[in-house]
């Protein structure tokens, strides 16, 4: 699959260019959704263009798991059925500390990127986060590996939030170092922003969760991309 329009932090992308064999990183991605009007926006920004990776695409914020996210504390827990999808894995099943990294991995990212604080309730002092985050409302949406033969490989798990039930106001956005330009886009009609082909995929998939059931349930099944032999493949976890 060639990269088309799509966006995305670290995010997996299919692609030719051939690099010696890398193991991919764990990586986060989230996707804040704001439905206050008519339709419902995703949260987009550019990354800027002295990335090494996917310069000057349109993203969600995320980018790699840090080794320190396992120990961030945390104000509320992911659904038991979020946890075990994380945990899942072709082969054995990942530790429930970093499953939990990953989604704390999209709620440090979301900060850091686009200024927006998943949570309420302030950390105590000299705390790595100004907040404890509140994992309660993520949804896990999908899963992606980027292609062998990139400068980069990543394992990216996406997430996703609704800014409503989050009680984080829509407006209350901050360019940063990472991306720039950050916009509320119309999960519909993204034709305007030149995306990875992934997060076109990714957004496909959340349109199709959107019109299935407009709650985006906590239990749904997830779709894992990858290459296997050559092949670029989707199956469901």
């Amino acid at each position: 699959m060639k990269p088309n329009r799509s966006s995305g932090p670290p995010q997996p992308q299919p692609g030719a260019a051939k690099h010696p064999p890398l193991r991919p990183r764990d990586a986060a991605s989230i996707m804040l959704l704001d439905r206050s009007n008519k339709g419902v926006r995703v949260l987009m920004g550019k990354r800027h263009s002295a990335h090494a990776f996917m310069p000057d695409l349109y993203v969600f914020p995320g980018a790699r798991r840090d080794p320190t996210d396992h120990r961030l504390g945390f104000s509320g827990d992911l659904k038991p059925t979020v946890l075990s999808a994380l945990k899942a894995s072709e082969g054995r099943p990942i530790p429930e500390g970093r499953a939990r990294a990953l989604a704390l991995a999209a709620a440090r990212e979301l900060f850091e990127e686009a200024g927006v604080c998943l949570g309420r309730q302030h950390s105590p002092s000299g705390a790595p986060l100004p907040f404890l985050p509140d994992l309660t409302n993520l949804r896990y949406m999908a899963r992606a590996i980027t292609p062998p033969g990139q400068a980069r490989r990543f394992d990216t798990r996406f997430f996703a939030v609704f800014a409503d039930e989050a009680e984080i106001d829509p407006s209350a956005i901050l360019d940063s170092r990472e991306l720039q330009d950050l916009q509320w886009i119309d999960v519909n009609d993204f034709s305007s922003l030149q995306v990875p082909e992934i997060t076109a995929i990714i957004l496909a998939d959340l349109r199709a969760g959107l019109e299935a059931d407009s709650s985006l349930p906590h239990d749904r099944a997830i779709p894992f991309y990858f290459t296997r032999r050559g092949r670029f493949l989707r199956t469901l976890l």
